[in-house]
């Protein structure tokens, strides 16, 4: 599993990660100054985004891609304080548990 944080996302960034999304957001996403981005097993991915916005005032994003090794990747948007600590809560749980590789 692979873990990134961009704090100050460019707009260019921004319209990539939007271009990709799965689907329409339920929820808007707008006043966030951070993105964090997840890479791993959908069923990783699945249980990493419910711990995600349990833990902190996120949106959590699903983000197309095509992954030879079908791997995907959620993105958490938010402020910078909330999306690390939605990752940190991510790897501890998921690392206390032995349940990611």
């Amino acid at each position: 599993m692979d873990y990134r944080i961009i704090k100050s996302p460019s707009q260019g960034t921004l319209e990539m990660l939007f271009r990709r999304k799965g689907s329409a957001s339920s929820v808007t996403i707008e006043n966030y100054d951070a993105v964090g981005l997840v890479q791993g097993r959908l069923i990783d991915m699945v249980y990493a985004a419910d711990i995600a916005e349990k833990a902190a005032g996120v949106v959590v994003e699903d983000i197309k891609g095509h992954c030879p090794q079908h791997l995907i990747m959620i993105a958490i948007f938010g402020d910078t304080a909330s999306v690390e600590a939605a990752i940190q809560e991510i790897q501890d749980k998921l690392n206390k548990t032995g349940e990611m590789q």
